[in-house]
Order: C-alpha cells, then structure tokens, then sequence
C-alpha cells in the first residue's frame, strides 16, 4: 500500500504540472479567439496566480480541518473544472472567470502535496516528484500544438480537462489507501499557525527571502531566454525557441538524476551543488564570446542547476522547523514562490527595454546569491531546532 500510495502522489504531481504550460501554448491562438491583445495574457496569469497564493496561504487551515488526501482531490477537480470552463470560454471575461478556481486548486494541491511528501518520504522522492510535475509540463504543449493541428485550441482544454478529471476520479476512488497506508490524521482540534506566528519563527522570514530570489531568477531564465537569445546573442527565433525549451529538459532530467544521490549527500549539499551549477550557468552567460553555442549551453545549465534546489528547500522544512509547523510554513513558501515568479519576471522586462538584455545573467546572478545566502543563514539558524525536533535520517 506504501508503494501504491507513492505512485498516486506521482500521478498527482503529473496532474499539477499538466495546466501550467497550456495558457503559454495556446495564447497565440486563444487571444485572437476572444479578440483581446496578446498583453492580456497577464491579466489571465494574475488572477491564477492571485488565486494560487490565497489557497497557499490557507492550505495549512483546510489540511488539518480536511486532511491531504480531501484538499488534494477536491483541488484537482477544481482544476478540472476550470480547465474545462476555459474549452468552452468564447469571451475573455469568461478565461478571467475560470482562472480563479484554476488558481485555487493549483496552490491548494502544491502546498499540501509538497508539505505531505515532505514529513513522509525522503528527499529522493520529493525531487522525483518534481521530476513528474516536469513531465506534466512537457505533455500539455503538444497537446495543444496536436489540437491547433487538427482541431480548435478549446480541443486542448477539453482534453487536458478530461485527463485531470480521470486524475481526480482515480484518486477520490483510491481514498481508502490513504487511510490504510495511515501517517495522517485530522489536526482541526489544534490551533493551525497564523502567518504572523510563522513569521516570528527565527529562521522563517530569510527562508522566504531565499525562496522568493529561487523562483525570481527561475521563472526569469524561463521567460526571457528565447528573447535574450535573439535580441542580445544574435540567434535565430527557431533556434532560439528550440534551445530554451531545453532548460524544461535540464530541470526535468536534472531532478531525475538528482534523486539517486539526494539521501545521500542530503538537502544543505544538494542545494550547494545546484547553485554551483546555477551559477557556473549564468557566469558563462557573461563570458564576451562572439559564438551562440555557449549561451545556447548556459540555459541548459542553468536548468541543470535549478533541478535540486526548489524540492530540497521544501524538503528541509520539516528539519528546520519542525513538523507541527512545516505545513503552515511550506504554505507561505507556496505563496512566496508564485509572487517572485509572477512579479520579477515582468520587472527584468521593464529594466531590459529602458536598458538592454546585457543585464540579464547580472539580474539572475543578484538572485542566485541572494538566494542562496538566505537559505544557508536558515540552515546555520535553525541547526540546532533541527536536529532535536525531526529524524536527521529525512535529510
């Protein structure tokens, strides 16, 4: 059952993945569809993401009224709703409309999985988990590039939709094994910590620091590398596209790989040797040299780098500030997370056009060490509560 319960938790991992590259796909088509300018696509990913970081921070409230299993399967079939809610959306109020349970399932599931993989399984396991978040990711464009083909972008939507509801189906039909697996029972009789409480907690307030700088310089490699390709290094818009789609593939087979040594070298190392990576990536982006195959191979790095770093600041948390907390803590992380990825992005645009794209690997690089700074003064921190308040064995 131990077994089986894991592989629900992977299938739930895929099913949170799936929606997150669709929006991005599909725009081109979609916003002439609703006869809107291609700029409204924001409008569309800030409701989501306003959404996502409500139901992060109230994740920890709902688990322990709910348990993991409950918000799970109720946010996917929020997501199944509202993905199914955008297949039949003509106008574009009616994709602002079904963006909002879009954003309420998502953060809901990726807190509370997250937090539950965390006090459960070793790292090993949260950094595959992320490995199949990524496979999620990689299925839903050609979905929609299938579905432009032969049929209409609502076609994308429907059938992604229909995927997370036989995700959904399948994991409110196998309910039971959670209970018989057990390792998690109802905590509404205790008091749920507030976002303040958390934030008196020593440790918290750089953890959050850290973990906004992670996802600021992620989602900024991720955004601006075919542009940065283009408009600074030179490269062709095909090549250019082809070759950032592989910082998904470097992340992807990054956290794969990862997960053979994490228990082994444990989560402090793992994230020292990513942001090594990371930073050797973004160092060669720096580098004056006329030819486009070391740019090209720095987003890969950069990707390489990263695959580490996210699951194992996650799974650290219970260590670092015990399991009572981690699930209220690992939930602002959530919500930390989505404002850097949603809001720095966006700013290194606005700086690059009153600039240049020159400043890019210095934009990422004041991140990275912003980050990694952080989460070491965390871990210097919270040494001692770690080791007196959760197994040493988990790290």
């Amino acid at each position: 059952m131990y077994t089986f319960l894991l592989a629900l938790i992977y299938l739930a991992f895929i099913s949170l993945g799936i929606p997150d590259s669709l929006l991005g796909a599909g725009w081109p088509v979609i916003h002439k569809a609703v006869d809107v300018p291609v700029s409204f696509m924001g409008f569309v990913t800030m409701t989501i993401c306003g959404g996502t970081i409500i139901s992060s921070l109230l994740s920890n409230r709902m688990t322990r009224k709910f348990s993991t299993r409950i918000v799970t399967v109720v946010s996917i079939f929020f997501t199944a709703i509202a993905l199914l809610g955008f297949s039949i959306s003509s106008k574009f109020w009616m994709l602002i409309l079904f963006a909002i349970p879009y954003g309420l399932g998502g953060g809901a599931i990726d807190a509370a999985l997250n937090n539950y993989v965390a006090l459960h399984y070793t790292s090993r396991h949260m950094s595959w988990l992320h490995c199949f978040w990524g496979v999620g990711t990689i299925i839903s464009p050609f979905i929609m590039s299938w579905s432009l083909t032969n049929a209409t972008w609502m076609a994308g939507y429907r059938i992604v939709g229909l995927i997370q509801l036989g995700i959904a189906l399948i994991l409110l039909a196998t309910l039971p094994v959670w209970n018989k697996v057990g390792g998690e029972k109802s905590s509404a009789s205790t008091k749920a910590l507030g976002l303040s409480d958390a934030l008196k907690i020593k440790g918290v307030p750089f953890l959050l620091l850290g973990f906004f700088a992670y996802c600021a310089q992620e989602a900024t490699s991720m955004g601006w590398a075919s542009t940065y390709l283009v408009e600074f290094r030179g490269v062709s818009a095909e090549r250019a596209a082809r070759f950032a789609s592989l910082f998904y593939i470097g992340i992807t087979s990054g956290r794969f790989l990862s997960g053979f040594i994490m228990n082994k070298l444990g989560d402090r190392r793992m994230i020292i040797l990513g942001t090594c990576i990371l930073a050797l990536g973004v160092l060669s982006l720096m580098l004056p040299v006329q030819s486009s195959i070391l740019p090209l191979a720095a987003f890969v790095t950069i990707g390489f780098g990263c695959a580490p770093i996210y699951p194992c600041i996650i799974h650290s948390t219970p260590a670092n500030f015990g399991a009572e907390n981690s699930g209220a803590i690992i939930g602002i992380q959530m919500a930390s997370a989505y404002i850097g990825s949603t809001f720095m992005p966006p700013l290194f645009g606005f700086l690059a056009n009153h600039t240049s794209f020159v400043i890019l690997p210095f934009f990422l690089a004041f991140f990275v060490a912003l980050m990694i700074s952080m989460v070491l003064l965390t871990f210097r921190i919270t040494a001692k509560e770690s080791k007196s308040s959760y197994p040493q064995s988990l790290t």
